[in-house]
């Protein structure tokens, strides 16, 4: 155990240092995940990986993060928020140096694998700390700094992920990622404050197994769809298990007297509009931090720095509105403020849909900027809505539901959007005469490999696989679009139903406790 016993200075200036520290951690995370994203065609000629292989390059991070945000919430609670923290950040940066040397694609996911696991102890115990250093609007405040903190590393991640590839070459990404995680974890030690709950019930670990099996099929179901299809025995088969490890996993929540997830808050309209929120921009922001430097790197030929700097575009806003939402709460509710920015960025989804492939720099980047200014909006209220809507004790759940629903739902809309752009493209290739072979070349395109996908067709016309690439993700952002609208008015209307008050903190049932004012009313059935 890394110790923290270690002079800190006066608790009154600590507040900020404490902050700064999960703020570190925080930036490190995106720019593990930008910064791979636009290095994925050099780590994929470096280490020879395949499209399944790549695609793991992304999903394996994701998918360990996304899987193990609630164990980790409910660890900080049990174990000390402090404590998963700092073991967190440490493992982080062993992992992001084990990948600086991994020899091959394998060695390479399993370790991205690693770095999610650390990431979600990382993130969830350093969140569940510092819902015990602020209290009211300042907590919220520091929320949006921490999204902040996150759009800075969405910002930099690109542009500085190009630099370093074109300077030192793709593992130097990493290194930056390292310096990050252990500047954090000195900064922990002697900032942070130990918390524990006193009610917490440890680990259940029937749910957390059966949630991991749950999403860990899914994801690898989806990823074989583009190249076996649907009716594919083996597809089948992994998603059809998925179905059934979310039936076992809701079955052990209702049973285990401490459960990890406590389905119970599902009841509570502003607590499931609080989660749709974290799932908003999955389908409307996320998957385009993969999706657009594939498109501008691997077919439209941009070198990683131009790729990096127009990504900028997207992401810039990161830097700054998240700070302002928290701002805009003096005068304006949640609600409407998120609500608002999920319809802009709706816009931009559709403005960008209309922008044809190879158009000029300002007329890609206008579009993406305005899906990044609308994004930054319920961006930076996102965390600290989701520790509003229950008691401080249970900061540590909370973040791990929130967290878990939001990443785990950016993982799945990877791998959803990269078999609906898989299937678009193999559907317009088919329609041009490609055949049999459509669902190979559309599987090199949706992942950035124009020069496979020219291989795999003799005398084929880079022009026109361009061209079917550009309909294909054209179709794919206005369907995007569409989820991004429908899901700001179902977070206007759910989270717009109580104030800010929190949902009531003993474990047992509402039904065995006495009415209390405040206490959010349960959605009728």
């Amino acid at each position: 155990m890394p110790n923290d016993r270690l002079s800190a200075p006066p608790r009154a200036a600590t507040k900020g240092l404490a902050l700064l520290a999960v703020c570190a951690a925080a930036a490190a995370m995106p720019l593990t995940f930008t910064g791979t994203a636009v290095a994925l065609p050099a780590i994929g000629r470096a280490l020879q990986g395949g499209p399944v292989a790549m695609a793991w390059a992304t999903n394996a991070f994701m998918l360990a993060f996304g899987s193990a945000l609630m164990v980790a919430g409910a660890l900080a609670d049990s174990h000390g928020r402090k404590r998963v923290f700092l073991w967190g950040t440490l493992a982080f940066a062993l992992f992001s140096l084990g990948l600086v040397v991994a020899p091959g694609m394998l060695v390479f996911d399993l370790l991205r694998g690693g770095q999610g696991l650390a990431a979600a102890a990382a993130y969830a115990g350093g969140a569940a700390a510092l819902a015990q250093e602020f209290e009211g609007r300042a907590r919220l405040r520091a929320f949006s700094v921490m999204g902040a903190s996150f759009g800075a590393g969405l910002s930099l991640g690109p542009v500085a992920s190009g630099l370093m590839v074109e300077a030192m070459g793709w593992r130097s990404i990493f290194l930056a990622v390292v310096a990050l995680t252990a500047f954090a974890f000195l900064l922990g030690r002697v900032a942070l404050t130990e918390s524990r709950d006193p009610a917490s019930g440890g680990l259940d670990r029937p749910g957390a197994l059966a949630f991991t099996a749950m999403l860990a099929l899914f994801t690898c179901g989806m990823l074989l769809v583009p190249a076996q299809g649907w009716h594919s025995p083996t597809v089948l088969g992994l998603l059809g298990g998925s179905v059934l490890c979310l039936a076992a996993f809701i079955a052990v929540e209702r049973r285990v007297r401490h459960p990890m997830l406590d389905l119970s808050l599902f009841r509570y309209p502003r607590f499931v509009g609080v989660q749709l929120l974290a799932a908003a921009p999955a389908y409307g922001f996320v998957v385009l931090l993969i999706l657009l430097p594939l498109r501008f790197v691997g077919i439209e030929g941009m070198g990683e720095v131009a790729a990096g700097i127009l990504m900028i575009a997207l992401s810039a806003p990161l830097l700054v509105l998240p700070v302002v939402a928290g701002l805009l709460v003096r005068w304006f509710r949640p609600a409407t403020i998120c609500s608002a920015g999920l319809l802009v960025s709706a816009a931009g989804l559709l403005w960008l849909a209309r922008t044809p492939i190879g158009a000029p720099t300002a007329a890609t980047a206008l579009p993406m900027l305005l899906i990044g200014l609308g994004i930054s909006l319920p961006w930076g209220l996102m965390d600290g809505l989701a520790v509003s809507v229950v008691p401080k004790e249970r900061a540590g759940m909370a973040t791990g539901i929130f967290s878990t629903v939001r990443v785990a739902g950016e993982g799945v809309a990877l791998a959803v959007v990269g078999a609906v752009l898989s299937m678009l493209l193999a559907a317009r290739l088919a329609a041009a005469g490609m055949g049999g072979n459509s669902a190979a070349v559309a599987q090199r395109l949706a992942g950035g490999d124009l020069a496979g996908a020219l291989a795999l067709v003799p005398g084929g016309d880079a022009a026109t696989l361009v061209a079917r690439y550009g309909e294909a993700l054209g179709g794919l952002l206005v369907l995007l679009a569409g989820i991004t609208t429908l899901t700001a008015v179902v977070v206007f209307l759910f989270l717009g139903k109580d104030g800010e008050t929190a949902l009531p903190a003993a474990n047992a049932e509402p039904r065995d406790r006495p009415p209390q004012q405040g206490v959010l009313p349960p959605c009728s059935s």
